[in-house]
């Protein structure tokens, strides 16, 4: 069976990111991102719904974004969904659905705290990624989209 677990979000941080490192030298910065969606319901009406959505990243990255963020800024992030699962004091089981972070962007115009930041950044896996050169290979191929489908 095929499985694919993959999450885009964007969204304005709902607190300072919190940053610690663990004895072995990892990073972990935990983030709060909510998630607004505008929709009409049937009577016409406009609705905002807003999701909150914990978000954690490791590494360099997560000391990026420790160094770069605030609360109420702007960011985009990809990622995947993790099941987290413990046993309270009282005795219950408790879940919660986070997101694990692996790629970001800063969105918005630069300010003080932000122009030193790079649109470089590294994934977990090490590898290194301009996000200026995703969007620009994006906009390359549907230039080339001329509507005909092929079938």
């Amino acid at each position: 069976m095929a499985a694919f677990n993959k999450v885009i979000l964007i969204g304005n941080l709902t607190r300072d990111p919190e940053l610690r490192v663990t004895n072995a030298g990892l990073s972990i910065c935990k983030l709060g991102l909510a998630v607004n969606r505008n929709y009409t319901t049937k009577e016409g009406e406009s609705k905002d719904e807003t999701t909150y959505v914990d978000i954690d990243a490791f590494g360099k990255q997560a000391e990026i974004l420790s160094k770069y963020m605030q609360k109420g800024k702007p960011l985009m992030i990809e990622g995947r969904l993790k099941l987290d699962q413990w046993e309270s004091s009282d005795g219950q089981k408790r879940s919660k659905l986070g997101v694990v972070l692996e790629n970001f962007q800063f969105i918005g115009g630069r300010d003080e705290n932000t122009a030193q930041a790079s649109n470089t950044y590294e994934d977990n896996s090490g590898r290194s990624s301009s996000a200026n050169s995703d969007v620009n290979k994006v906009n390359q191929s549907d230039e080339s989209f001329d509507g005909d489908v092929p079938f």
